[in-house]
């Protein structure tokens, strides 16, 4: 039962009960062994076995208030919980006033009856791709866990929650790649929405103009179901879109620079895959992606919209914060409201030009990271950690920038090191996406 179709259809014939699915998942957690102690927080277990109680109480009386309810996930340490604080991986903010309220998007998952197990670890205040948090530890990738390799970040212990059978779906947030990225590394599905059609408060910012909302989960049916509770949209029906006939775009520059070996191998496998099923494999260069880098060279939206909001807290608790993030926040603080205004501008042009390059095409594809898991020990040298920051987010990061919506596949067989593959739909083509990407999935799984 990794699905949610799996545990909504073992519940609704009496397979499993709620109370069940949570004390496996808590075991998980509590093992001593495995990964749970850093990759969640809180948990939340006294409350978790009282919602899975009610559940259960309610679907035995017929009332049940849905067909996920009673089914746990994790959230991202990034939203507010009415009554606890949201230290967003800190320490600066571990003891800050507790919310008053939920954020609406944990309303929403409330009011389809998921229970939260817990919150989950994540880089510090969401500003690295990497997983790394000096606070809470790190939790490891599930691909050679003996070697301690990094799960992605910035939504760390939201994939690990995954990966590790700690909950069957989990909430993370998307600025950079923070949902695609540890997906990719720790071989699970992560998507990221059109920004807009998913709400952002009560959710600690990093950066407005290109935060977003998604979720993780073990398929893309999962990530599809929990997408529409979080844009408040009816369950959706999901048809895989034939792969046959699919016209695919591959960019050929920027996307596939400095890939290593094992990520360029498994994608172009993948992509082999995809072309013997009858999709229409087409590389294509787009100029206008070139830009970008050149466009953010300041630093862009997320240095200079987090230093806006961190600027006090860095006056009064900057010596509490991770190095490595304080010195990527303090870069905003050079970015000049002409600068600033000369981005939005600049984006604006970049996302016209783009569109009108992609019209042609159902999707592009691409590998959602350059790289493999690096060990973390790898990356306490502070050059090294900059060089693969930036490339573990060099693909992600466009979607956000371009405001299109895109979701990371494994590509990988059992037993690989994990490889995404990124699809990147249109703005607002978020349902015919999911269509896309499951068929690629059930494709590749053959």
């Amino acid at each position: 039962m990794r699905t949610l179709h799996d545990v909504s259809t073992a519940l609704a014939e009496g397979k499993t009960t709620s109370r069940q699915l949570v004390e496996d998942c808590l075991a998980r957690i509590a093992d001593p062994a495995g990964e749970g102690a850093r990759a969640f927080v809180k948990v939340h277990s006294r409350q978790a076995r009282a919602m899975a109680d009610a559940a259960d109480t309610l679907r035995r009386a017929g009332r049940a208030p849905g067909p996920l309810a009673g089914i746990p996930v994790s959230i991202k340490d990034l939203f507010d919980i009415a009554g606890e604080p949201t230290p967003a991986g800190s320490a600066v903010l571990a003891d800050a006033p507790p919310a008053a309220a939920n954020a609406p998007l944990i309303q929403r998952m409330l009011n389809a009856g998921f229970i939260p197990l817990g919150r989950t670890n994540m880089t510090e205040f969401a500003f690295s791709g990497l997983g790394i948090n000096p606070h809470y530890g790190t939790p490891r990738s599930p691909w050679d866990r003996a070697a301690s390799r990094i799960p992605g970040g910035s939504s760390s212990g939201a994939a690990v929650s995954i990966s590790d059978g700690m909950a069957y779906a989990a909430l993370g947030t998307d600025t950079g790649g923070s949902c695609r990225v540890p997906a990719a590394l720790c071989g699970v599905v992560g998507y990221k929405p059109t920004a807009r059609r998913v709400p952002i408060d009560g959710v600690l910012p990093l950066s407005p103009s290109l935060d977003s909302v998604g979720p993780l989960a073990n398929s893309v049916a999962c990530c599809a179901t929990v997408d529409a509770v979080l844009a408040g949209e009816d369950l959706p029906e999901l048809r895989a879109a034939p792969v046959a006939g699919l016209r695919l775009a591959v960019p050929q520059n920027f996307m596939l620079d400095g890939l290593d070996a094992t990520v360029a191998a498994t994608f172009e496998r993948a992509i082999s895959v995809l072309s013997a099923a009858g999709a229409r494999i087409l590389p294509t260069t787009f100029p206008v992606l070139d830009d970008i880098p050149l466009a953010n060279r300041a630093g862009g939206f997320a240095a200079a919209e987090a230093y806006a909001w961190h600027r006090k807290l860095l006056a009064e608790r900057g010596d509490g914060y991770d190095p490595r993030i304080k010195k990527r926040i303090l870069r905003g603080e050079s970015i000049s409201a002409a600068d600033y205004l000369d981005l939005e501008r600049a984006r604006a042009d970049i996302i016209r030009r783009f569109d009108a390059s992609t019209a042609d095409y159902d999707a592009l594809v691409m590998p959602t990271c350059a790289l493999v898991p690096p060990r973390i020990a790898e990356l306490d040298d502070e050059a090294e950690y900059n060089r693969v920051n930036l490339l573990q987010l060099r693909n992600t990061a466009a979607g956000n920038f371009l405001d299109r919506c895109a979701i990371s596949l494994p590509c990988h067989r059992q037993g690989e090191a994990p490889v995404g593959l990124m699809l990147m739909g249109e703005t607002m083509g978020d349902a015919r996406l999911f269509a896309i990407a499951a068929g690629v999935e059930a494709a590749l799984r053959q």
